[in-house]
C-alpha cells in the first residue's frame, strides 16, 4: 500500500522534529516535492529559511539531508529523530560530490553543506 501525502507529510515532520515544518508539494509531473522550513530562522527578510527538493531522485532524502545538516550547524542543541541519521547523510554528501569527478557527464545536484566540524 502507497502512504498518503499527508501520511508521507506527517512521517516527515516527526523525523525532523519540533523546529520543522514539512510540506510536500506537486510538481508539473505529479511528483512529490519536499518541503522543510525552520520555525526559528530567517533566509531573507520575512522568509523563513528552508529546502525544497523535488522527488525525482528521492527528493525525501535530499531534503531530509540538508535539513540534518541545517540542524548540527545552527541548532546544536536541538533533538530530532533524523539526527540519528548525520554519518549516512554525511556518507550522501561525500559521495554526490565524487560523481563529478568520476563522471564528468552526470549532472550533479548542488551539495548541501557539511556541518562546521570543531
Amino acid at each position: 500500500m502507497v502512504a498518503s501525502r499527508s501520511a508521507r507529510e506527517r512521517k516527515a515532520g516527526v523525523e525532523a522534529g519540533a523546529l520543522a515544518t514539512v510540506t510536500i508539494d506537486l510538481d508539473e509531473q505529479k511528483q512529490f516535492v519536499y518541503k522543510i522550513a525552520c520555525t526559528r530562522c530567517r533566509a531573507k527578510g520575512h522568509r523563513k529559511w528552508s529546502v525544497y527538493r523535488p522527488g525525482g531522485d528521492n527528493g525525501y532524502m535530499a531534503a531530509m539531508d540538508r535539513w540534518i545538516f541545517h540542524l548540527v550547524e545552527k541548532h546544536p542543541e536541538a533533538e530530532a529523530p533524523c539526527l540519528a541519521y548525520v554519518p549516512a547523510a554525511q556518507q550522501r554528501l561525500h559521495e554526490r560530490r565524487e560523481r563529478p569527478a568520476a563522471d564528468p557527464s552526470s549532472q550533479a545536484v548542488e551539495p548541501a553543506e557539511p556541518p562546521a566540524t570543531s
